[in-house]
């Protein structure tokens, strides 16, 4: 479908429909197609979060061996003196 820009102007709202039903509709100016107006294609949402956000199931000693394999000095470091 086809429409010159004051008729775009006028009908935004029932073109944009037509758009979302999936017609093509161009605007044009002069009798020359300038634009084209289509329905976005919107990716589907994520069902699961991603990678960072992605709960991570860790050992139940897991900070005990953690700071274990630490040498005093990185201790130190870490929770100061």
């Amino acid at each position: 479908m086809q429409v010159n820009m004051h008729e775009a102007k006028t009908r935004l709202s029932q073109l944009v429909e037509k758009a979302e039903q999936g017609e093509e509709v161009l605007i044009a100016r002069g009798g020359k197609p300038v634009a084209r107006l289509v329905a976005l294609e919107i990716p589907p949402v994520l069902e699961r979060p991603l990678g960072l956000l992605k709960p991570v199931a860790l050992e139940p000693n897991f900070r005990e061996r953690s700071l274990e394999a630490l040498g005093a000095e990185e201790l130190t470091e870490w929770h100061g003196p």
